[in-house]
């Protein structure tokens, strides 16, 4: 099988932390051939999706003194050829966010793709699901949460909860992610920095307390749950995501959380959705991870599991 992955640059990706390098790992491992590309590497041709794709060989991380470590030169370039992803077997879109318009545009050349390639995920599941809003298709399960750019309305329901979150609806990694309190006196400059001056829609989410307990990362490979993580905020920061310093620790997945992954499940795999990442604060859904939601190697660290094999068994079991 061959199998292609479209990512960020192979120099930026940390094959120790990434599950995309993991999923590339498993493929090498169960025999089949791995090519990458870059988003500007893709390209419609004679009506059909084409891409400049590079073959790899990766040297696979190795566990030692329980952390995974890479060697320096963990990739190798075999062979660098223009063709019609077609000739794949399965296309990964793991781009990072932002889901911007050349994304977009990324999503639209990927449609063209033939159903006899599965692609992960769905081009136009990518584009419904943005990462944010699409919990709010969940309503039983989620925190209380608006959507909006209008001060006014922020105001008043910041007020009513006495806290709440402010989420840029294309960021990634908590980038961008605000704490607010009612009354807060830099109140007014905080929705203008997050709404660019009442340009961009945002997302404002009740305060839960039990976010000092953790954020955990749920993933769910089509539908069903694979493995789970907590993401802990340290000092004086609210945010657990590990880019921002939070630390991680095992955690079960609870019948509650089950619960969630059931209600979600039927919605993520009609849109094509089959490698998500939810996110979980004090037993609500706060967000749906569908772009390149990551943490296989903390899990398989916790748990001494591969969840990328299960995977790789999934994909190979769909032809």
């Amino acid at each position: 099988m061959k199998l292609a992955f479209i990512i960020d640059p192979l120099s930026k990706l940390n094959p120790g932390h990434d599950t995309t390098v993991a999923l590339m790992e498993a493929t090498q491992t169960h025999g089949h051939e791995v090519w990458v590309c870059e988003i500007h590497e893709l390209s419609i041709i004679k009506g059909e999706a084409w891409a400049n794709l590079h073959k790899i060989e990766l040297k696979p991380v190795q566990l030692i003194n329980n952390h995974w470590v890479c060697e320096e030169n963990w990739y190798q370039i075999l062979e660098k050829k223009l063709m019609p992803l077609k000739e794949m077997n399965a296309v990964w879109m793991r781009k990072d966010p932002p889901v911007n318009v050349p994304y977009l545009y990324a999503t639209y050349i990927l449609d063209l793709i033939p159903k006899s390639t599965l692609v992960l995920n769905s081009p136009q599941g990518l584009r419904n699901a943005n990462e944010k809003a699409y919990a709010l298709h969940f309503q039983s399960v989620i925190p209380d949460t608006i959507i909006s750019q209008e001060k006014t309305v922020i105001q008043e329901f910041v007020a009513e909860k006495g806290a709440g979150v402010l989420k840029p609806l294309g960021g990634k990694a908590g980038e961008g992610i605000l704490f607010i309190k009612d009354k807060d006196p830099n109140f007014n400059s905080l929705i203008e920095i997050s709404t660019k001056q009442g340009q961009e829609p945002i997302m404002v989410q009740e305060y839960l307390p039990s976010a000092k307990e953790g954020d955990k990362r749920i993933l769910l490979l089509n539908g069903e749950p694979l493995g789970a993580l907590n993401r802990i905020p340290t000092g004086n920061e609210f945010r657990g995501n590990m880019a921002v310093g939070g630390r991680i620790a095992k955690v079960d997945i609870t019948e509650k959380e089950r619960g969630i992954c059931e209600i979600v499940a039927p919605k993520l795999k009609a849109e094509g959705l089959y490698f998500v990442g939810l996110d979980i604060i004090g037993g609500y859904l706060t967000e749906v991870n569908v772009t390149s939601p990551t943490c296989i190697r903390e899990i398989n660290l916790f748990n001494n599991c591969c969840l990328e094999k299960q995977v790789m068994e999934w994909i190979e079991n769909q032809f």
